[in-house]
């Protein structure tokens, strides 16, 4: 996380005493382990595989991305903090212990993000989760809806480009969505482990079947350090998973300084403040997300 955040130029953010605060951020996952750098900011929590009422992680992907976002550091001297360590993480959990997960739990999980934006003070949405089935793959699936709706309700909506690249055509549902703000990674040249695989050039590529150029930006996806689901530990992880809560974390940024922007609002600073790397639109998007920049 100390790479990813100079990457990303968090450091003239956190000069201006930037931090997220008053941001909620909801993280549609594997749920949240309360990990002493996130143990403070986790305010809501709904489970939507197994019906539990207290947060837990049987699998770590969640936390993982949760501390992305919002963790303090505490545990590592504050190398590995989130990006926005001042905002509010509300944790829902759609997948199972393996990661796996159900079109039906993610529906309800943006419902019940919807129903309780305002008590909870919810503004973005990360979406680490993606499906490249075919019958997803088009802008009427349901899952594209869910997304669209949280969309028009006012939510940022951040989802990952998935890691089945490098051919077209291969960003995933609900990422495939044109109102939402999809993510892939701007360094996957590297080889890395992704779920047990070694990958390299895995972030997924436009356009979609409907000729959108996705993903819309990028950040570093490979070998992001950030928490474990147990006390005190750490863990290296790899993929789009990965850069998509750097992005809703500089968004988390962007809102405490401008809150009364709008959702198009901030679509529209990213693509303006964006940074070129010179690679493909349908690899790139508008380029590499930039706080400093964002801020300005």
């Amino acid at each position: 996380m100390n790479r990813a955040r100079s990457e990303i130029h968090c450091e003239e953010a956190y000069s201006m005493g930037i931090t997220g605060r008053g941001i909620g951020v909801a993280v549609l996952d594997t749920g949240i382990y309360l990990h002493r750098d996130l143990k403070d900011r986790v305010k809501g929590f709904a489970d939507f595989v197994r019906r539990r009422d207290r947060p837990y992680d049987d699998n770590g992907h969640g936390t993982h991305i949760a501390a992305m976002i919002g963790g303090n550091g505490e545990c590592s001297e504050g190398n590995y903090r989130g990006v926005a360590p001042g905002c509010s993480i509300i944790a829902v959990k759609v997948l199972d212990h393996r990661g796996n997960g159900y079109a039906s739990d993610v529906l309800m999980g943006l419902r019940w993000i919807r129903a309780h934006r305002d008590c909870l003070g919810i503004r973005i949405v990360n979406i680490s989760v993606g499906s490249l089935s075919g019958k997803d793959m088009t802008e009427n699936s349901a899952l594209v809806k869910g997304v669209n709706a949280a969309w028009d309700d006012g939510l940022v909506v951040v989802v990952a480009a998935g890691n089945h690249g490098p051919g077209p055509m291969t960003v995933t549902t609900p990422g495939i969505s044109r109102k939402v703000i999809t993510v892939g990674s701007s360094d996957d040249h590297k080889e890395v482990d992704v779920m047990g695989s070694t990958m390299v050039d895995y972030s997924g590529r436009g356009p979609t079947s409907s000729c959108v150029c996705k993903p819309d930006v990028v950040a570093p996806g490979s070998a992001i350090i950030s928490c474990k689901n147990e006390e005190n530990e750490y863990s290296a992880k790899s993929g789009t998973s990965m850069s998509t809560p750097l992005v809703a974390g500089a968004i988390a940024l962007l809102l405490e300084k401008y809150p009364d922007m709008t959702n198009r609002d901030v679509k529209l600073r990213l693509r303006e403040r964006a940074v070129d790397l010179g690679l493909p639109k349908n690899q790139q998007g508008w380029g590499m997300v930039d706080v400093g920049e964002l801020l300005r």
